[in-house]
């Protein structure tokens, strides 16, 4: 019995744009950690701290919060593609 060459075809370009796709999540979460950790202590140290003189304060709290950001995006996106293995 022999396969059909056009199908074999169809399942690589399927587990190819499959592939990219997860590529493509996982570089937008990595680049989101960074981005929202950097605009806490950003936030925090060059706009608070500096004009109400409360260093470090702010710097901490608002970097904590752009890690739990990060981290709480990760989660969302975990938890989208939990429910799309579901289906």
């Amino acid at each position: 019995m022999e396969t059909d060459p056009g199908r074999e075809s169809k399942n690589e370009k399927q587990k190819t744009g499959d592939l990219w796709r997860f590529v493509g999540v996982a570089s937008t979460v990595g680049i989101n950690m960074v981005v929202s950790t950097f605009v806490g202590f950003a936030l925090g140290y060059w706009v608070l701290d500096k004009y109400l003189d409360t260093a470090p304060w702010f710097t901490i709290i608002l970097t904590f919060l752009g890690i739990v950001a990060g981290f709480r995006y990760l989660f969302k996106i975990a938890q989208k593609a939990g429910e799309k293995d579901d289906n």
